[in-house]
């Protein structure tokens, strides 16, 4: 899953100098939710995210299979210090 969503997202969000460093579902209260985590070599404020994001969302929305099913769409920074 993160092989296909890298191959979607990282050409596009490599001017903001940022990659997927996972992609995965996970359950939570009932609901599938599809997670997208990105990264930097640079620290990654919440601006960066939020452009992040808005890329992602127009690429998933262009890519509706790729949500496999699932009720929602999570897409946050690795957090400093996690390998």
């Amino acid at each position: 899953m993160k092989d296909k969503i890298s191959e979607l997202v990282n050409d596009k969000i490599s001017d903001l100098n940022m990659f997927v460093d996972d992609a995965f579902i996970s359950e939570e209260e009932g609901k599938r939710i599809f997670n997208i985590v990105v990264d930097s070599d640079e620290v990654i404020d919440l601006n960066r995210v939020t452009d992040a994001s808005r890329i992602i969302n127009k690429i998933i929305d262009s890519n509706p299979d790729v949500l496999d099913d699932c009720d929602e769409l999570d897409i946050y920074s690795k957090e400093k210090g996690d390998n």
